[in-house]
């Protein structure tokens, strides 16, 4: 089994609603990716939120900690191929417009928080958001 490591990020925008990101437009999760050479956590975050949702200002708040899950297969199944650990960290924004970079993310929708656990695809995603969310108000 590989192992890996994925920098991503819980971004709030305007009117407080949450940034999920659609995988291969089989699957809902928060924007993150697999950290490039040379780079840190808190970078592939940033640069996966750009990606992934074409947001390009954002803010750090704080590092929100990190969780381990199976990557996320094409069917919304697990690929137990390959096991990811996950550094999130907390950024606002006040971009509103939403446009997607990377053609295996093909949407971004801003959410409610209360409605961002039930869209989230992985359980361990779900999981986390829950164990965060009073962690997120900014």
């Amino acid at each position: 089994m590989k192992r890996t490591k994925s920098g991503g990020g819980v971004v709030i925008g305007p009117n407080d609603l949450v940034l999920v990101v659609s995988q291969h437009g089989t699957s809902w999760s928060l924007p993150k990716g697999h950290i490039d050479p040379g780079e840190d956590a808190k970078m592939a975050a940033e640069r996966e939120t750009k990606e992934e949702a074409g947001v390009t200002s954002l803010k750090y708040i704080k590092d929100l900690g990190s969780y381990r899950r199976y990557q996320i297969a094409v069917d919304g199944g697990e690929n137990k191929d390959e096991l990811k650990t996950i550094y999130m960290f907390l950024y606002t924004t006040g971009q509103l417009e939403l446009s997607p970079e990377d053609e295996h993310n093909p949407e971004a929708r801003w959410v409610e928080p209360e409605n961002v656990s039930n869209l989230l695809t992985h359980p361990k995603d779900k999981a986390f958001f829950k164990k965060i969310k009073s962690k997120i108000k900014v």
